[in-house]
């Protein structure tokens, strides 16, 4: 997961808030490998994800 989602250069230390993104993450890695409609790596789903907003629709509304 560190490498697709940079886990480690997170400096979020504050109570329970590295625990409540490290659970955003693993929800928004699941979305992403569950997608099946685009052929690519998890990086390249990201990516056309921040620029197609379909395309964030169409994940979210799995």
């Amino acid at each position: 997961m560190d490498v697709a989602l940079h886990e480690d250069a997170c400096k979020i230390h504050r109570g329970y808030a590295a625990e409540n993104l490290a659970r955003v993450r693993h929800i928004a890695l699941n979305y992403l490998k569950g997608e099946t409609n685009f052929k690519g790596g998890i990086r390249r789903k990201q990516k056309k994800a921040a620029l197609d907003e379909h395309y964030l629709a169409a994940i979210l509304a799995v």
